[in-house]
């Protein structure tokens, strides 16, 4: 029983995305498979096989799983889509929802493809020298799509065709490599293409990502150029068919010129046609029905290929297009700054006001202040929003943020929203330096038309997360490692407002911090929450579990106000099993959310204990915060 139970917990997890993983594995494999047998065994591929060997069907196979992925890499950045699926319930299944969470997985996934079936032009790049040591090494470890593409060039120039001069890419027999790479539109795209992505690729590591964002930025923004040259690239028409297969059977008999068909060998060895033996000629080549049974009624023709990489890549690129265009003009007005905060632990709190601004609870923006710099933009999570009346002139926002439901409305009603953000790195560092002055580093809240001159900032958004989901279950744990509680803290916010409407009936709230002074980020609002529940009879609604994972210096929050806070405050760092297994037993036969926003460690701590607990009949979904 209890493996049946962790059997189901695995499969709420894992199987949706598994499942997706294997059907685009599969597609790939197929459309890998099929066209390497059509360039194989075609007929109107023939001559060209003839020619280039093996080469052509794997160059010509990886070609379209790089087209499959060139158009599916798209979509999962498409965050406004992402937003309107969630957010309409146009997707109606949990399940299927929660597989929109892994957008980010599969962007990735489809690009590290894409640069595994390009790398073949960045070996032909590499010069003939590299190739030919290639060739003779014939190395079983080496990619053999690389290997494709290098035997191709090879081929083109040592096999050149004095029978059909269509064929040909090279000018002679024996010409450079080097110089056909060099002239041929397929050949210097390819090489553009190969360092674009190579660029992407490396700067796309954690540890750049980290340390400099801005070349991470920057490169990636280089995708722009890779599809522009990605469809120069195949209009080049290196690669023909034949097109007249009916009148000009591969291999047919000519009276004018006998075609001496044979199958080509990577070395092959020069034959005399005297020195074949009558057997040879009777022996059934490929391709071909009949070898003098059939007479040619004509020449072969041959054609380039009709580029369809296009045909793959246009829809979604238009699509993306048209939601970046969306979202530029929906964004193009900065937004208000109201007040600025200064909170404990290098972090600040930031309220914006933006006419007809709306989101929910666990949803992210983007923020992007041209002051520090001109394209780079952070995501970061709204953890509060307040509706707010303009008066003509000055903003009360004191009063408002207190008795914003008593508030009369003289003119227009606007919402103002807020973020927390920790100081990490260059930009949070300068933005804070833009922000707040030196006189005043603690909280300010100043009415609009005194206030001074603070950056101009744009957002972009609001988007969808997956502690949009916390409402959606009975039951929800959220755990949440130092500033990874804002995620929860709009969630916490709209519960202060109303909570009886949502399916959620209760809440796990368990928050890891290192210092004490983190806990002052939000301890009024779980102070406020936990007292209104209590009133209305509800204290179970709400469980709170505050950890303090460092030992020394003040270990309780200073105030009366937060005696409720301190009753629940435990020194140490969680003991995470005994949880779900106290978590289970108080929730038998229910499925739980599980919502984590922190370092990787709880993450994968979490991640499998989902998978596994299974005492009580309880299922525990696991939903990991990820901003894509």
């Amino acid at each position: 029983m209890r493996l049946n139970m962790a059997w189901k917990s695995w499969i709420s997890n894992e199987c949706g995305k598994h499942l997706l993983l294997l059907l685009w594995l599969a597609v790939n494999v197929w459309l890998f498979w099929k066209t390497f047998i059509l360039y194989y065994s075609g007929p109107q591929y023939y001559y060209l096989h003839r020619m280039l060997g093996l080469g052509l069907c794997i160059s010509r196979a990886s070609a379209s799983v790089l087209n499959l992925n060139c158009s599916l890499v798209l979509l999962p950045v498409c965050r406004t889509l992402l937003a309107f699926l969630r957010g309409s319930q146009k997707v109606a299944s949990r399940k299927a929802r929660r597989l929109l969470d892994k957008s980010k997985t599969f962007h990735a996934a489809c690009g590290v493809t894409v640069c595994i079936f390009s790398d073949p032009t960045a070996a032909v790049s590499a010069g003939v020298s590299q190739m030919l040591v290639l060739e003779k090494e014939s190395a079983p470890r080496r990619v053999v799509h690389v290997a494709a593409h290098m035997v191709n060039i090879l081929n083109f120039s040592a096999r050149y065709s004095e029978d059909f001069p269509s064929l040909n890419v090279a000018h002679y027999k024996g010409e450079d490599p080097r110089l056909i790479i060099f002239t041929t539109v397929p050949g210097v795209t390819g090489i553009l293409m190969v360092l674009i992505l190579f660029l992407m690729f490396t700067a796309s590591s954690y540890s750049i990502r980290v340390s400099n964002y801005d070349i991470f930025w920057y490169t990636h923004n280089l995708f722009i150029v890779f599809y522009i040259l990605l469809l120069l690239h195949v209009a080049g028409g290196a690669l023909k068919y034949q097109s007249n297969v009916e009148a000009h059977r591969p291999g047919c008999f000519s009276p004018n010129k006998t075609l001496q068909v044979r199958r080509l060998k990577p070395e092959p060895l020069p034959e005399s046609h005297l020195e074949r033996s009558h057997e040879d000629f009777l022996k059934p080549q490929p391709h071909v029905e009949d070898n003098f049974g059939n007479v040619c009624k004509e020449e072969p023709h041959f054609k380039s290929h009709f580029p369809e990489t296009w045909l793959w890549v246009s829809g979604p690129l238009c699509l993306y297009c048209a939601e970046r265009l969306y979202r530029y003009f929906r964004n193009s007005r900065p937004v208000t700054i109201v007040s600025v905060t200064s909170l404990p632990c290098d972090v600040i709190e930031v309220r914006m006001v933006k006419k007809d601004f709306k989101a929910r609870p666990g949803q992210y923006i983007v923020l992007q202040c041209p002051s520090i710099s001109t394209f780079e933009s952070h995501p970061f999570t709204l953890t509060v929003e307040y509706l707010i009346q303009l008066s003509t002139g000055l903003e009360i926002l004191a009063v408002c943020f207190i008795r914003k439901r008593n508030i009369q409305c003289p003119t227009e009603k606007r919402t103002t929203f807020g973020v927390h953000l920790r100081v990490l790195g260059d930009w949070t560092k300068q933005f804070k330096e833009l922000l707040l002055s030196k006189s005043t580093p603690d909280s300010e809240i100043l009415p609009i038309v005194q206030q001074r001159r603070y950056p101009t900032l744009y957002i972009d958004g609001p988007f969808g997360s997956p502690s949009e989901e916390v409402f959606n279950y009975e039951v929800s744990l959220c755990v949440a490692g130092g500033i990874g509680v804002t995620p929860f803290a709009s969630v916490l916010h709209t519960l202060l407002d109303e909570w009886r409407h949502f399916k959620l009936r209760r809440l796990y709230l368990i928050w890891v911090c290192r210092e004490i002074q983190s806990f002052y980020w939000f301890a009024d609002l779980l102070c406020a929450l936990h007292q209104k529940l209590w009133q209305e009879n509800r204290p179970d609604y709400l469980n709170i579990k505050l950890y303090l994972s460092r030992t020394d210096g003040i270990q309780n929050l200073i105030g009366d106000r937060y005696r409720a806070l301190n009753s629940r405050l435990i020194i140490g760092r969680p003991r995470w099993k005994l949880l779900f297994e106290e978590i289970s037993k108080c929730n038998r036969q229910k499925n739980v959310g599980v919502f984590c926003c922190g370092p990787k460690k709880i993450s994968k701590t979490l991640h499998k204990l989902s998978n596994s607990t299974s005492s009580s009949g309880t299922t525990f979904e696991y939903n990991k915060e990820s901003f894509s």
